[in-house]
């Protein structure tokens, strides 16, 4: 804990908000829940929410990097997939292609 922090308690004022989230994004912080529908004790839905909230940093730390192998979040979003497919179309059709125009 930083001077500042204790210091902070110790005078009783409340934390600042940056200082609440740079703690929780620094350490982590989970929560989860669960939803349950039930008629007559036959259970007809169940939604189970876990939400982990922390910095890029930390959640890299615990092996969590799900967002670097993402192709809509790391920039390969198929957009070489969807041009590879219309210059195929554009072939077909006879058009000239996207390579021939360059």
């Amino acid at each position: 804990m930083s001077s500042r922090e204790l210091e902070s308690y110790r005078s009783g004022q409340p934390a600042q908000l940056a200082d609440v989230l740079e703690r929780v994004l620094d350490k982590g912080i989970v929560v989860a829940g669960d939803i349950r529908i039930n008629l007559l004790d036959i259970e007809l839905l169940t939604i189970k929410i876990r939400l982990l909230i922390a910095s890029a940093d930390k959640a890299r730390e615990m092996g969590i990097d799900w967002w670097q192998s993402d192709p809509f979040l790391s920039g390969g979003n198929g957009h070489g997939q969807l041009e590879e497919r219309l210059r195929k179309l554009e072939e077909k059709a006879g058009l000239p292609t996207t390579k021939e125009k360059s």
